[in-house]
């Protein structure tokens, strides 16, 4: 697709048991997420890539394919997703009404953000920041 990134990276999540449509849902309720393209896997049921565009970067997923990684043992990595945005209260509120978990409240940090992290309902932690306003 014309659409993709050709350079930069983008990350590629792997969602366990089946549920990369309900992600794809979730991020777009949570997140405002846009939705650019998708395609199934051969056997019909899984996702094989998905991509969506959210506040300008890109995000891919797909289900889990154990048959092509002996390796995943079903836990996700120690990543934790970084969105830079507009309003840190706002976007954590959208995406804690879609069902994610606040693991560290929004307050003012040093470094000159409003900061905070949640953990999305596949397991991934996602840290969301803006600078402060004075």
């Amino acid at each position: 697709m014309a659409d993709r990134p050709v350079d930069g990276i983008t990350p590629f999540l792997t969602i366990r048991d089946q549920r990369g449509r309900e992600a794809l849902s979730f991020y777009q309720a949570a997140f405002g997420a846009t939705l650019v393209e998708t395609n199934a896997a051969p056997d019909g049921q899984r996702l094989m890539q998905a991509s969506l565009r959210i506040n300008n970067g890109w995000l891919m997923l797909s289900d889990e394919f154990p048959e092509y990684d002996g390796r995943h043992d079903g836990t996700p990595s120690g990543t934790t997703l970084h969105l830079q945005v507009d309003d840190t209260d706002a976007w954590v509120a959208r995406a804690v009404a879609a069902g994610a978990e606040v693991t560290m409240p929004v307050t003012d940090q040093f470094w000159g953000d409003r900061y905070g992290q949640i953990r999305d309902p596949f397991g991934f932690m996602w840290s969301i920041g803006a600078p402060i306003q004075r």
